[in-house]
């Protein structure tokens, strides 16, 4: 995938839209110094180049009875990478983000489950679901923060 070069005005909007998705596009437009119309042709640009694949909600989870939050690697024996594996794990509703990544592991979950009961039966269904399988599960006690990395790494590493 290539790199794409982002002009200043550029990275500006995004930092704006990263920070707060609803933020009116006119106030952007006065906050970089250009018309409401360029705004919305910029952040077409942007969509369209696939820097900006959407805008969304964000909902605690705990606020809505979801109090275990639990990260499981999954190790699949003689794994072959095809999408079969995380078709089935995208079946799985508690199952919020997958990485497929190196190591030991084939793939890393993040889950939330309303209990630990909820967090056994989960696991079981991966269990079942997937051939061949091992976990190991970690249940985060608290999340500290969450940001966007790359937010304030925009202007730093704009040239590279």
């Amino acid at each position: 995938m290539n790199k794409v070069q982002l002009d200043a005005i550029d990275r500006k909007i995004l930092k704006f839209l990263i920070r707060n998705a609803r933020m009116p596009f006119l106030e952007i437009a006065r906050e970089c110094g250009i018309s409401g119309a360029a705004i919305h042709q910029r952040i077409k640009k942007l969509e369209d180049m696939g820097i900006v694949l959407g805008s969304r909600m964000i909902v605690n989870p705990r606020m809505l009875g979801f109090d275990v939050c639990a990260f499981v690697n999954i190790r699949i024996k003689d794994y072959t990478n095809d999408t079969s594996l995380v078709d089935k794990l995208k079946s799985i509703p508690e199952v919020v983000e997958c990485h497929l990544i190196t190591g030991n592991y084939t793939a890393m979950v993040k889950l939330y489950c309303v209990d630990n009961e909820h967090l056994m039966n989960t696991l079981n269904t991966i269990r079942n679901m997937l051939p061949s399988v091992n976990t190991e599960t970690f249940i985060s006690l608290n999340e500290s923060f969450q940001r966007e990395p790359y937010i304030d790494c925009l202007d730093q590493h704009a040239d590279r």
